[in-house]
C-alpha cells in the first residue's frame, strides 16, 4: 500500500506533532483533527485507510466518535489513550475500535500496530471473494465449512466452528469476551465467560501444535482473544 492515509484525532498539540513527524517520516499521509466532530468529518471526506483516535476529546467522548464512524465504515480504528483500566479498554473495543494503545507509547510499537491493522484490511480483501482464510498451516474454507491444519482436516463441533469463524473474520483484531459470547451464543450469554474459556481451550487442542503455547489463538489478558496471523 503506497502512502496510506491516516486521520489523527487528537487535541494535544505536542502529541499531534510527535505523531505527524513520526508517521510522515514513514511515508504515511496524515490529516489532523482536534475535536471529535472534526475527526468524523475528516474520516468521511478523506476516505482514509485508518483512524488514530484519542478518547479524551474536548467536545465528545472518543467512544462516541467510534460509534459514529462505525455507523458507515469498517475502516481500522486504533485508540491512543491515557485511560488504562481494563474496563475502559473493553468499552472502546466493544464500541468498535480495532486496537488500543495506552499512553505513553513508543513510535515503534505504534507503527507495528498500524502495520497489523493495515495488513488485516489487505488480507480481508484477499480471502473474502473465495471464502478461504489461511494463517500459517491453518486453512479455513468459509464456503465449504472445511478446516485444515497442514494436510489434515479438523473436525469441529458447530459451536467450535462458529467461534473460529468469528475470530477468522476479525483476524488480528482484539475481540472482547462479551463480543464473542454475543456473536457465538447470543445476547443472553454475554456474561458467561467460562463458556468461552472452555471452547477456546478446545479449539487450541485441535488447531495448535502446542496448545500451551498457542501461535494462532492468543489471549489478551483481561479483555478477550485474538486470532493472530504470522
Amino acid at each position: 500500500m503506497n502512502n496510506p492515509v491516516i486521520i489523527m484525532i487528537e487535541d494535544d498539540p505536542a502529541i499531534r506533532m510527535f505523531l505527524r513527524t513520526g508517521l510522515s517520516a514513514h511515508e504515511f499521509k496524515v490529516y489532523e483533527a482536534e475535536t471529535g466532530k472534526q475527526g468524523i468529518i475528516e474520516a468521511g471526506v478523506r476516505k482514509p485507510d485508518m483512524v488514530v483516535l484519542d478518547l479524551g476529546l474536548p467536545d465528545m467522548d472518543g467512544e462516541q466518535v467510534i460509534q459514529a464512524i462505525r455507523a458507515w465504515s469498517t475502516l481500522p480504528i486504533l485508540v491512543l489513550s491515557a485511560r488504562n483500566s481494563e474496563q475502559q479498554k473493553i468499552n472502546a473495543l466493544d464500541a468498535g475500535a480495532d486496537d488500543y494503545l495506552t499512553k505513553p507509547f513508543g513510535l515503534g510499537e505504534l507503527l507495528a500496530r498500524i502495520r497489523v491493522l493495515l495488513r488485516r484490511c489487505r488480507n480481508d480483501a484477499v480471502f473474502a471473494p473465495d471464502g478461504i482464510f489461511t494463517c500459517g498451516e491453518l486453512m479455513v474454507d468459509l464456503n465449504k465449512r472445511i478446516v485444515r491444519v497442514a494436510d489434515s482436516e479438523i473436525h469441529l463441533t458447530p459451536i467450535q466452528y462458529r467461534l473460529l469463524t468469528v475470530l477468522v473474520k476479525n483476524a488480528d483484531k482484539v475481540l472482547t469476551q462479551r463480543f464473542l459470547l454475543k456473536e457465538v451464543w447470543g445476547p443472553s450469554y454475554s456474561d458467561n465467560a467460562h463458556y468461552l474459556r472452555i471452547y477456546i481451550s478446545q479449539l487450541r487442542q485441535k488447531i495448535e501444535q502446542d496448545p500451551t503455547r498457542p501461535q494462532y489463538l492468543l489471549t489478551e489478558s483481561g479483555i478477550g482473544y485474538r486470532l493472530k496471523r504470522p
